[in-house]
């Protein structure tokens, strides 16, 4: 969350935007449209702007308003859909976007091999080299797919010991078995298996409700001087719960995905 964009979605922006320029399919004039649930567009709007290109970024209406600020701080311009079609709907209007504009691509972080594979080569070999294999467990949550995809199959490589744990919203859990819903943490539980996340790579899938991602989220910023996003809180509530299963002397490694500077709108969702 100490990227320049605010979240872990800086790297990955670059990586396909990167790939696409060598692949060809992203050259002078081309336009980069994406749906996104804020912070990959965010990195988007601010590798684009260094890089030249129009972006037009899609998002679903039921984000935080600080996202569509700051994505057209950068310059980018921002479309919002109707929040009851999620992602999905996103997606949608994103593929109607680019059928009306000449040069326009999506990169589409959900199926984008450069998206998972700028972790395997950096934010993996960040971990090892600071932690080596003494890791007992990976616990974060997924939103593409791509940190638990990179990073899992390079824990799995060279330490064969580590468990991975896949973090959902309790809301829509999908990658435990149960069926697509709302939910309020933003940036993981797209309510589909996203096309580049490794399943194989995962041990367990834990759960966590939108008031634990919350409480936690506050916990870390009061507590801890944190100042983090809900999805950090989804994914410090999960690895917790794991230390105490593991017990004392154990390891348990997590991401704090992105910044709380895009959530000062979010605490009127989180008054049931």
């Amino acid at each position: 969350f100490m990227s320049p964009g605010g979240s872990i979605k800086d790297r990955v922006a670059l990586s396909m935007v990167e790939d696409a320029e060598k692949r060809g399919i992203l050259r002078e004039g081309s336009v980069i449209v994406e749906p996104t649930s804020g912070n990959t567009g965010i990195a988007l709007a601010l590798v684009s702007k260094l890089k030249g290109y129009r972006c037009i970024i899609v998002i679903p209406e039921t984000l935080c308003l600080e996202r569509v600020y700051i994505i057209e701080s950068y310059g980018a311009e921002v479309i919002v859909t109707p929040g009851e079609y999620g992602m999905e709907g996103a997606l949608k209007k994103a593929n109607d976007i680019v059928s009306k504009i000449p040069d326009a691509i999506i990169l589409d972080q959900f199926s984008n091999p450069a998206n998972s594979y700028i972790h395997e080569t950096t934010t993996a070999k960040e971990i090892i080299s600071v932690m080596g294999c003494d890791i007992d467990a990976f616990v974060v949550g997924v939103g593409t797919g791509g940190t638990i995809t990179g990073v899992g199959r390079v824990l799995k490589k060279f330490c064969p010991n580590v468990k991975v744990f896949a973090v959902e919203p309790e809301g829509s859990p999908v990658l435990s078995g149960g069926k697509p819903g709302f939910h309020r943490i933003q940036g993981i539980g797209a309510g589909f298996i996203p096309p580049i996340l490794d399943l194989s790579v995962i041990d367990e899938v834990l759960r966590v409700s939108d008031m634990d991602a919350y409480k936690t989220t506050q916990a870390l910023c009061v507590g801890e001087g944190i100042f983090a996003g809900i999805s950090s809180g989804a994914n410090v509530f999960a690895a917790l719960k794991v230390a105490k299963r593991l017990g004392k002397g154990k390891k348990v490694l997590t991401i704090l995905p992105d910044s709380g500077d895009r959530y000062f709108s979010v605490k009127q969702y989180f008054d049931f």
